[in-house]
């Protein structure tokens, strides 16, 4: 990977930071011990070869990826100083995967969550996709498999149901709720039904996911009369 300087602090979260990295671009580093971001980069590189809004990708090694820099608020962002307009961003989130699943996989990703020749985010939520001037963009493929579309999509449900990222606002719950309406009126609830204990699953065993939420998606699923 070619050295880069590194400039100011972009953003910092709890898997990475951002950093400037010259005119156009950033640096995102992982924080976890060994992680490599070349996968990233090669899915990321797959799907914008097919249209798809990802950031152009420069360079990966390591822990780092350097990438084209995206301007712009997230949907989540967006939607806490816009509530009104959780209906349009439920919407915009499920075209987002129902376009990523007419993408095929190529051999090299690994298969998750069942039989099926998709690409799959599995972590498509509202702070992954930056609204740009152009549109949507989405971020962090670091989870990105092969496999089931309805299983991407039972993830995004499970996310938006459950994480805490609305705040103690009065109106958090009719947002959350006109959002969750939008979004799921384009799938089938049986298939969706069918893949949200597996997802679940996998969502109790990620480590960037907090405590709070997987205590959240675990009473979800008992109010859907899952064991």
């Amino acid at each position: 990977m070619t050295e880069c300087p590194l400039g100011a602090v972009v953003g910092v979260g709890r898997t990475a930071d951002v950093f400037e990295a010259g005119t156009g671009r950033v640096l995102r580093r992982y924080k976890y011990e060994g992680y490599d971001a070349t996968y990233e980069a090669r899915v990321m590189r797959h799907v914008r070869r097919y249209g798809y809004p990802v950031p152009e990708v420069f360079d990966a090694a390591g822990p780092d990826l350097v990438m084209e820099r995206v301007t712009g608020p997230t949907l989540l962002d967006h939607l806490l100083r816009n509530p009104w307009s959780a209906r349009r961003l439920g919407g915009v989130l499920a075209e987002l995967l129902e376009q990523l699943h007419e993408i095929e996989a190529p051999s090299w990703m690994p298969d998750s969550h069942g039989p099926g020749q998709a690409v799959l985010h599995l972590d498509l939520h509202l702070s992954n996709v930056i609204m740009t001037e152009h549109g949507p963009v989405v971020i962090d493929w670091r989870n990105a498999r092969r496999g089931a579309p309805m299983a991407d999509v039972a993830n995004t449900w499970l996310v938006l149901a459950t994480a805490g990222r609305f705040g103690q606002a009065w109106w958090a719950a009719v947002v959350r709720s006109s959002l969750l309406s939008s979004f799921l009126r384009h799938f089938s609830a049986d298939e969706l039904m069918a893949h949200l204990p597996e997802v679940a699953e996998r969502r109790f065993t990620d480590r960037g996911v907090e405590e709070k939420d997987r205590v959240a998606a675990a009473r979800l699923l008992q109010r859907l009369g899952f064991p």
